[in-house]
């Protein structure tokens, strides 16, 4: 029997061009890296990235860090790790079916999480507003510089040396899309990729579909209040007739959310592969120009998903319960912040060296925002007593 041959980085070059649609992002089309190297024989560009990324401390540290539920609440809710995940399989299966580089998604959807700090978004804003008159703090842009600067994994560079397309995408992921808040060496006015504006809408499903999830299996959400929300409304009903022999409402429930979770992914890629068609978009300088997202939701569902989403901010997001721990975790990050900036001696040595050439208030605020919320606690408990 022939041993079957070694498939080289070539090959699976010639094999993108070959699959994707003509607006998609191939490999072999990547601006490169700050600093170069060789390329890897067996990888594409955006292959190696996913590995890098994968094996970086910061991706191992997303799976204590909250994403609405504190770690410590249970095993069964979403932690940013698992959420990262499954965005990416969620838009890696969207991607798949408009023609899109499922390398590139993968990677986009792996890293578009790392600059969170710990506590979820109530650890992020206090940190903002520590950060207020020292430059700010924005996850994205900490993403950016997790993976430029702060990962110190090989000897001749700091950071994972990714390849322009990804760290273009971190920086134009979701708000950051002003480009007056994007760096100039990004071409603010360059529209993102369409894999990056793919990750960036199933990012927004994810969280709306698995926190209400995570919601209702935790007992913040009611049931029966739910049914207020038309899109919730509909897909109960619709799970309930179709599982005439269901006993149990929670098995009523998951079917209901499976059936949102495909209603909104359907809408976003018939609406999207649309949006291309009516724009005539045919090639990657055409995504580049266009002026508008080419990837999003049609007029009705975005207004029904905005409903859900101000419900969820309303009844889960600020349940008491919730509000309760993250009063709390937001004391945690500002008793840290006040003790290492009026103790910065205390720094671990590597975030002491960075504070000469960072600052004080950036080099503490790097520290904090790489802390998973176990680790913050634990901190909070030794110094802040």
């Amino acid at each position: 029997m022939t041993a079957p041959s070694d498939v080289r980085r070539s090959d699976l070059e010639s094999a993108e061009a070959a699959s994707l649609a003509p607006y998609a992002m191939t490999a072999a089309a990547s601006r490169g890296r700050d600093h170069a190297h060789q390329e890897d024989p067996y990888r594409t560009a955006f292959q190696r990235d996913h590995d890098r990324i994968i094996h970086s401390r910061a991706f191992r540290r997303l799976q204590y860090k909250t994403q609405v539920f504190p770690n410590d609440e249970g095993d069964l809710f979403r932690t940013r790790l698992t959420h990262t995940l499954e965005v990416v399989q969620l838009a890696r299966s969207a991607g798949r079916r408009l023609g899109l580089n499922p390398d590139l998604i993968e990677c986009v959807g792996l890293v578009h999480d790392l600059g969170h700090p710990p506590f979820g978004h109530r650890g992020e804003a206090m940190l903002a507003e520590l950060m207020a008159d020292h430059g700010g703090f924005e996850h994205n842009r900490q993403a950016l510089r997790t993976v430029e600067e702060l990962e110190v994994r090989y000897p001749d560079f700091a950071g994972l040396n990714l390849t322009y397309e990804v760290r273009e995408s971190i920086v134009k992921h979701g708000s950051d899309r002003d480009p007056a808040r994007i760096p100039q060496r990004f071409h603010p006015s360059d529209a993102a990729l369409l894999e990056a504006q793919l990750v960036d809408e199933v990012d927004s499903i994810t969280y709306d579909c698995h926190d209400l999830d995570d919601g209702l299996r935790a007992g913040y959400i009611d049931p029966g209040a739910v049914q207020e929300v038309p899109l919730w409304q509909a897909a109960w009903r619709e799970a309930a007739e179709a599982s005439p022999r269901a006993t149990a409402p929670k098995l009523i429930s998951d079917r209901a959310l499976r059936i949102l979770l495909d209603a909104m992914l359907g809408d976003l890629i018939d609406t999207s592969r649309g949006l291309l068609a009516a724009k005539d978009v045919t090639t990657l300088a055409d995504v580049r120009a266009a002026r508008e997202p080419l990837i999003q939701p049609s007029p009705s569902m975005y207004e029904a998903k905005k409903t859900l989403e101000r419900w969820l901010f309303a009844n889960l997001y600020r349940h008491w319960q919730v509000n309760r721990k993250f009063h709390l975790a937001q004391r945690i990050v500002a008793d840290l912040f006040a003790f290492f900036t009026a103790h910065p001696d205390s720094l671990p040595p590597e975030h002491a060296q960075r504070a000469a050439g960072a600052g004080l208030h950036r080099a503490v605020a790097d520290y904090i925002a790489g802390m998973t919320d176990r680790f913050a606690g634990d901190e909070h408990r030794r110094l802040c007593r």
